[in-house]
């Protein structure tokens, strides 16, 4: 058994009390509520905005991530005759799932575009070819499969993103995110057992040219794994992914949060939780790496599936993210992880249309 001891965690993302345990590599810091968390509530990006960090880009397929937000989701496309329709929200907040199945009945529809949530209308559509090109139209990446990942969110039937290899979504006009070293913040929902060692299930901030410009110039949340398949979580920062070695997380949790902070200059941290339980497992606050890292050089790109340049041999599944104006504090996090939890997603039937499987390195 570890050995337990009491911590007070201190650097760029504030002081909290956690509870944690050594590695042989850094510590584990394990993050519960605290009557700070507590008092922050609504949906995630409800939350960001009044810890003063608000979301400058906000993507899902399965819910609002503002409680007051009434617009679209997602873009579908029909292969019967290339017409497109909005996916949008039931009374409750979530995905309207049977619109699509209508919509797509007799056919098969694949994501066009995932709408920004937030004011700054980041959406992402079908990333471009950079470095690595995909198998689309002018050597675009393609889009994924829209009823390959049926889960259940809040009691209804909702659609996430299956991400399989040459799949990617990318906005290189992004506006109000970090650039040139200014703190942000960033996070997912994504699968835990949807996962191989290819380059790059990453999600945030990325190249705006699509090209590999150097160390600093990324700074994206990417949860994959090795060989064999050990799932881990860290920060894509461009000619590195930090912490290093890979922050492990358990194999086998079908949803996981992954989360970051990094206030662009000398501190940063990553954070794990179970997507189904309330505690978060961090590396606490720890030095950028120098000095290509510190202070970094970040140029407010977003991606969604891909490396900075478009590397796309990746697979996963994305349900929900976020990335902020400056970079939250650990009782933000918090906060925002009790919300995730109570929208209890769970696992539907197993993916279905052209998706497959075999491409993937799979935790048992």
């Amino acid at each position: 058994m570890p050995r337990f001891q009491r911590l007070l965690v201190l650097g760029a993302l504030g002081p909290v009390a956690l509870l944690a345990t050594q590695s042989c590599m850094f510590t584990n810091n394990v993050v519960c509520a605290t009557d700070a968390s507590a008092q922050l509530s609504g949906s995630p990006c409800d939350i960001f905005g009044a810890a003063q960090t608000p979301c400058v880009a906000a993507f899902s397929t399965t819910r609002a991530l503002y409680g007051s937000y009434a617009g679209p989701l997602y873009q579908v496309a029909r292969a019967s005759d290339g017409t497109t329709a909005n996916i949008g929200l039931l009374s409750g907040g979530y995905a309207n799932a049977a619109a699509q199945d209508g919509f797509c009945a007799n056919t098969t529809c694949t994501i066009t575009e995932i709408f920004d949530q937030s004011p700054r209308h980041n959406n992402l559509a079908v990333a471009p070819p950079g470095a690595a090109k995909g198998k689309g139209p002018g050597g675009d990446d393609l889009p994924a499969v829209a009823d390959s990942l049926p889960v259940v969110a809040g009691g209804h039937k909702v659609y996430g993103v299956y991400i399989s290899a040459g799949m990617g979504y990318r906005d290189d006009a992004a506006v109000g995110t970090a650039e040139n070293g200014q703190p942000e913040g960033v996070y997912m929902v994504a699968s835990g057992i949807h996962l191989q060692d290819g380059c790059c299930f990453d999600f945030g901030n990325a190249e705006r040219n699509n090209r590999n410009n150097g160390s600093g110039h990324m700074d994206a949340i990417r949860l994959g794994c090795g060989v064999p398949c050990s799932p881990y979580v860290g920060f894509d920062m461009e000619n590195g992914l930090y912490p290093y070695p890979p922050f492990p997380v358990p194999a086998g949790m079908p949803f996981v949060t992954a989360m970051g902070a990094n206030d662009g200059q000398q501190n940063y941290a990553v954070y794990w939780g179970n997507g189904q339980a309330p505690c978060l497992t961090t590396t606490g606050s720890i030095p950028l790496p120098s000095p290509q890292y510190s202070p970094m050089h970040q140029e407010g790109a977003i991606i969604l599936g891909t490396g900075g340049d478009n590397s796309n041999w990746a697979v996963g599944s994305f349900f929900e993210g976020a990335m902020t104006a400056g970079a939250p504090a650990s009782t933000t996090l918090l906060a925002v992880q009790a919300n995730i939890v109570s929208v209890a997603y769970s696992t539907g039937s197993q993916p279905t249309g052209s998706q497959l499987r075999t491409t993937a390195c799979f935790v048992p």
